[in-house]
């Protein structure tokens, strides 16, 4: 058997420490599968003294993680400390100058620096493996990157924020708001104390950019994803969504279109018989449009220790078996900087919420402002609140009324030149929500 793959753990959290517990109760079936052993030689964390439920007994520790990285001890670098810069990158980037192959979990460090820690690899003739970065156990990293190396890629999108979707679940299936759910989602541990990260869509940013470039052989660009978050969604719109036959979601979209590339995040409706409409909770999924494969869909756990573990223990294995891929599927000199697709010109059909004030003349000015932009409606849902038609059953009182428009195929341009319009006529009491439909 050859001589055992040495290896350097930064970072003991959750997912470190389950990494380490795998490695030593799968040791023997690691070592058969790859040819020679796995081994943790070294660890650093920055409490020495913290009870983790593992044994370090045997491991070396070190305070400073750039030690460690450097250690002729170590021959692979596990980097699970997170952060886009700082302590994270010199560990990574300390290891990579030596030749030595890196795994991380660091979406963070990667939507940022991923395309020249890539070319930094390749150059050192060292792995950089990254499967745990996105959607924490599903393989979707490998799936586009070795799988589906013989098909074209069309489109990405897919739930990768656990945290997200717990809540929206929550919220449409007890009709609670999103303030209670993301209280319960902190209490539980599903969102962190600022959870602006998870729920501002900046999570699922982060990991979509890197499969934008595992799809479409382009440099990692974070900054080329539009962005928006969940807080804004109400129980009323789910409830709608339902009656509509749609499920809402915080997907994540990377799809070639006839203006170049879009990269979106923001909160969709998506029709129920979808499979990934079915996903519930804090799972992940992941589709893919692909020819000639047509469409795969994953479905898995997106975080947590062992499942993230279980993609870091896959990296690994690889590199035990002196397995060189390039990782970002091409090597990093071919990466293309890719022709980014203006949100402005996104297509597609539309939701839109106005809280219409009950006067004359209200709808046929917001119909007028629709068709100035040669929007076609294909229906209009006019939503009374209990309360309201209680006190005033005649609806006489002026008082503001919800209105659902849902739109045919138009540009996001239109809809909010449209809006605008309608805003400034005074239609509406308060800004329109607008929530863009996924037809397929």
């Amino acid at each position: 058997m050859k001589n055992p793959l040495r290896i350097g753990v930064v970072g003991l959290g959750t997912v470190g420490a389950a990494l380490v517990g795998a490695l030593a109760t799968n040791a023997p079936l690691l070592a058969s599968r790859c040819g020679r052993p796995l081994i943790v030689t070294a660890v650093s964390a920055r409490d020495k003294n913290r009870n983790r439920g593992i044994s370090l007994e045997g491991i070396a520790w070190f305070d400073d993680p750039v030690a460690l990285a450097q250690s002729p001890e170590v021959d692979c670098v596990v980097e699970l400390m997170g952060g886009a810069d700082g302590v994270a990158k010199a560990v990574v980037e300390a290891a990579l100058s030596l030749g030595k192959s890196v795994v991380t979990a660091n979406k963070a460090l990667l939507a940022r620096h991923g395309t020249a820690l890539v070319a930094l690899a390749e150059a050192k003739g060292a792995q950089l493996n990254f499967e745990a970065s996105v959607a924490g156990g599903i393989p979707i990293v490998k799936t586009l990157r070795e799988s589906l190396a013989g098909n074209v890629v069309t489109r990405v999108s897919g739930i990768l924020n656990g945290t997200c979707n717990y809540i929206l679940s929550r919220m449409e299936l007890e009709g609670l708001t999103f303030a209670d759910c993301l209280a319960d989602a902190q209490r539980l541990g599903y969102a962190e104390a600022d959870p602006t990260f998870d729920v501002g869509g900046f999570d699922t940013a982060h990991k979509l950019s890197i499969l934008t470039s595992l799809a479409f052989g382009t440099e990692i660009d974070s900054d080329a994803v539009y962005v928006e978050g969940i807080a804004s969604i109400t129980p009323l719109d789910l409830t709608m969504a339902d009656e509509l036959g749609y499920r809402i979601k915080l997907l994540g979209v990377a799809e070639r279109t006839s203006t170049g590339i879009e990269q979106r995040v923001h909160p969709t409706m998506v029709p129920k018989n979808w499979a990934i409409a079915q996903v519930m909770g804090v799972t992940n999924a992941v589709s893919v449009l692909a020819e000639p494969v047509g469409e795969l869909t994953l479905v898995g756990p997106g975080a947590g220790g062992n499942a993230t573990a279980s993609s870091v223990l896959s990296d690994l294995a690889d590199i035990a078996r002196n397995i060189h891929v390039a990782p970002l599927g091409v090597p990093a000199s071919a990466l293309s900087h890719g022709d980014r697709a203006p949100m402005q010109r996104h297509e597609g059909g539309y939701y839109i919420r106005l809280t219409v004030r009950d006067r004359p003349g209200a709808a046929a000015g917001i119909a007028t402002r629709m068709a100035e932009q040669m929007i076609s409606l294909e229906s209009i849902v006019q939503k009374r609140a209990a309360a309201s038609r209680m006190a005033d059953p005649a609806g006489k009182s002026g008082a503001p009324v919800p209105v659902v428009l849902i739109t045919y195929a138009t540009s996001e341009n239109a809809i909010r030149a449209a809006l605008d319009a309608v805003m400034a006529d005074g239609h509406i009491a308060e800004p329109p929500q607008l929530i863009r439909i996924e037809r397929g």
